[in-house]
């Protein structure tokens, strides 16, 4: 099933089920008003959300109402946990090439993972909002899933059998505030704005062939101005699935039901800068840190620029048949000024 949520009926919106094909949803307040309610009593609510689904799709549901992204708030507008892990290794790999250094080889066996902002996401088509574009402004395509309850020390068959959603993520970057972030030796804070999710939350049994060992398989297409930037498949280049990245997490503390955990930015394993464009046959990138990491080490040096006020980003997944499996984050970078 595929659900959503709703900007109206308070902070943390109204949860709706919605049609396959993403045109119709229905409100369920006699089941859950939240999907965070819905995840708390998540043994009784997943089979009545179900039935629900099931007329929704049959055509024979009451109340169905057309469903609109924009009005939709991310799945979870303020989550318990969001931790993102960085499990496509290749990203991590240019990193540390581009600055002349090897990935340590405790890398492939022990998943990096920050723990991010979750008190305010933002909807999947609000604006991106910065103050200065000196910040260095990036997206990040990823992917993340919701669970149930962890216990602490929970193993990776476990974890997987907790994943209760699937979904997309923009998870912004400010680059130009990292380097100072980490050389204090402390994490991330001010680097990591508010992160937007796609519009939908898709159950893993409704992804089919899609959902394999705990990964999402299929091209993540990412676009920049109506351009095409990124088509790598999120199934491949994966080091650690999504089963990995919870087990991790949870090595030390239970999670709670409703903690995100995402993916890290989607990379796929190419050639050259020049063959590694989706304009050159290659399938991209899904951050413009990438492409910047590959002219460093190609030309000594950057030449793209990061993401400028007015552009506008898109993330999106489509199916065999060419439908979108979650909706688009579709988002405009805006300038605003200080609260003063």
């Amino acid at each position: 099933m595929k659900l959503a949520t709703l900007k109206a009926g308070g902070r943390d919106g109204t949860l709706v089920v919605v049609r396959r094909d993403l045109s119709q949803c229905v409100a369920v307040p006699q089941i859950a008003r939240t999907l965070q309610a819905a995840l708390d009593d998540w043994e009784r609510c997943a089979p009545l959300l179900q039935t629900v689904s099931d007329s929704l799709n049959a055509g024979t549901a009451q109340g169905a109402t057309a469903f609109d992204a924009a009005a939709c708030h991310s799945p979870l507008p303020r989550a318990y946990q969001w931790a993102d892990g960085s499990a496509y290794l290749n990203h991590v790999e240019l990193v540390r090439k581009a600055r002349g250094s090897e990935v340590p080889a405790s890398f492939w066996t022990d998943p990096l993972m920050y723990q991010g902002g979750s008190d305010s996401f933002v909807g999947p088509r609000d604006t991106i909002d910065a103050i200065s574009e000196d910040w260095g402004i990036d997206l990040e395509a990823e992917v993340a899933v919701v669970t149930g309850d962890v216990a602490m020390g929970s193993g990776v068959e476990r974890c997987a059998k907790a994943i209760r959603l699937v979904m997309l993520v923009n998870d912004v970057s400010l680059r130009n505030l990292i380097p100072a972030e980490l050389a204090k030796g402390f994490g991330f804070f001010q680097a990591k704005p508010a992160s937007a999710f796609s519009p939908v939350a898709v159950t893993p049994d409704e992804l089919g062939d899609a959902w394999q060992q705990a990964k999402l398989k299929g091209q993540l297409r990412v676009q920049i101005n109506g351009k095409p930037f990124g088509e790598p498949d999120a199934g491949e280049d994966m080091a650690f699935s999504f089963a990995q990245l919870i087990a991790h997490a949870a090595k030390t503390r239970a999670l709670c039901a409703g903690s995100i955990i995402g993916s890290g930015t989607v990379s796929n394993k190419q050639g050259s800068l020049h063959g590694s464009s989706v304009a050159n046959g290659g399938v991209g990138y899904c951050c413009l840190a990438e492409v910047r990491m590959y002219e460093t080490i190609e030309g000594g040096k950057p030449t793209t620029d990061f993401l400028h006020f007015g552009d506008c980003v898109r993330i999106e997944m489509l199916g065999a048949g060419g439908e979108s499996i979650f909706g688009a984050i579709e988002q405009t970078v805006r300038q605003i000024q200080p609260a003063g």
